[in-house]
């Protein structure tokens, strides 16, 4: 972990289904603390014209709509999966979206650091890790929960088919690695106020350092 900072930034990381969004933002609703959705990040980058360009540029027309945004599940059939082709297509992608999304980060974090009631930032990223964006955080959470707790949340909630579960988990790094690579562990098995009571205690302790 860094020296800290004024307002410390705190990963959140986790396999897919683990519910890490669903902790960030329920500790978003009980404490001061900024929640910056990764995806959400993503998802804007996507509208930025000269990123739309790139895009175009690298893998055509068919991953657009006929309004000209781009189509994400088309996208991700292309740069999800253990293929080779599609972890070829998904470095690609990072090269074009990466950077902008860092910058978008970065922004936010200086943003918060502003301010004089932000008790943390929590920046909920799924690739964190992989990207390397927790050079930006002075320690990362792992949130916790079995495989077929996992499996059975991506399917009722986001009505994910199992290969769509097995292609988006071959794309991460495995969860033992984010273990490992993480300076917390919380468990998210059971309800969600549980393992926020956890992440809160977590801020509270590296807020004291």
């Amino acid at each position: 972990m860094s020296a800290r900072r004024s307002v410390p930034v705190i990963g959140i990381v986790g396999g897919i289904g683990s519910g890490k969004s669903s902790v960030a933002r329920r500790v978003g609703q009980r404490m001061p603390v900024l929640v910056i959705d990764g995806d959400a990040v993503g998802h804007e980058v996507l509208t930025q014209t000269r990123i739309k360009e790139q895009i175009r540029a690298a893998f055509g027309d068919n991953v657009f709509n006929s309004e000209g945004h781009v189509e994400r599940t088309a996208l991700g059939r292309r740069v999800f999966g253990p293929e080779p082709e599609a972890r070829r297509a998904r470095d690609q992608l990072e090269q074009i979206v990466h950077p902008a999304i860092r910058s978008e980060f970065s922004r936010l974090i200086g943003d918060a650091r502003g301010s004089s009631d932000c008790r943390a930032v929590l920046l909920d990223a799924a690739v964190l890790l992989e990207s390397g964006w927790n050079d930006l955080c002075d320690a990362v959470v792992f949130v916790d929960a079995p495989e077929d707790v996992r499996r059975r949340r991506v399917t009722e909630h986001r009505g994910w088919s199992e290969d769509q579960f097995r292609r988006r988990q071959a794309s991460q790094y495995p969860t033992t690695a984010k273990q490992s690579l993480s300076h917390a562990t919380i468990d998210n098995s059971g309800s969600l106020d549980h393992a926020a009571d956890q992440l809160e205690e977590i801020i509270r302790g590296i807020s004291q350092e």
